[in-house]
């Protein structure tokens, strides 16, 4: 069975579903959680106001150590829940060996960064002693720990190991009517990608979805797809009975 990297989100409400159709996968993954909503209600009860610049979270230096807390309670309780369900999971951040290095975005986002090279033999130690790998969003710079989108992140360590890119969402994929699931798009290129977001028919939110996707492509991963997160996704996926598969 084919070795996917997997972005799923941060949140464990209504996420029993789907830790079990990961844990049921026959095959190698990797696994890249976000946890934006758990970030913002913990910096709302530590007095911490949010802001955000072009879609990411502004970082000040005080709220990263909320950020990476956050994440690392995130990941240890989602690696459980596979572990749990017979499927062997460690939780990791970029601090863990040096799995991530970053740098700065931009000045006015604070500790936000974006990857700058991936540590791969740990992944693949990791895969090749049968446990998978669990990835929260933090990268390492020489200050110390940056915020990284969970998306661009899924997409960089795809990319190092050149593994298919699946990023489970809300969706059920790109569609031509977003009111009528039967309009999905089973499989885009790059260019008409782009064509639809230039006519309007890729918008709003789907906007950073088809994005992340592409990033992964731009990063060496071999094909991405947007799916939403739900029993049977990942199997749909591969036989294109499910989400969009972008390619170059």
């Amino acid at each position: 069975m084919e070795s996917l990297l997997v972005k799923i989100g941060g949140s464990l409400k209504g996420a029993a579903e789907l830790l079990e159709e990961i844990a049921a996968y026959p095959g190698p993954l990797v696994l890249v959680h976000g946890g934006g909503p758990n970030i913002g209600e913990w910096l709302g009860r530590l007095g911490f106001e949010t802001h955000f610049h072009n879609g990411l979270r502004v970082t000040p230096p005080e709220q990263m150590e909320v950020v990476e807390m956050v994440l690392s309670t995130l990941g240890k309780q989602l690696a459980h829940g596979l572990s749990a369900r017979g499927r062997n999971a460690v939780a990791l951040t970029g601090r863990d060996a040096g799995l991530l290095e970053a740098r700065l975005l931009e000045p006015e986002l604070g500790r936000v960064g974006e990857v700058s090279g991936v540590k791969t033999e740990v992944l693949e130690c990791l895969i090749q002693a049968g446990i998978t790998p669990l990835v929260a969003p933090i990268g390492l710079d020489g200050e110390g720990a940056l915020n990284i989108n969970a998306d661009t992140a899924a997409g960089a360590i795809a990319g190092a190991l050149s593994l298919p890119a699946v990023f489970l969402t809300d969706v059920v994929g790109v569609l031509r009517d977003p009111k009528d699931p039967a309009t999905r798009y089973a499989r885009l290129t790059r260019g008409e990608v782009r064509d639809l977001v230039a006519q309007g028919v890729i918008s709003g939110g789907m906007i950073p979805k088809v994005e992340a996707a592409l990033n992964a492509l731009d990063r060496g991963a071999p094909w991405a797809a947007i799916a939403r997160g739900e029993r049977g996704v990942l199997q749909g996926v591969l036989s294109g009975q499910a989400g969009t598969r972008v390619v170059l």
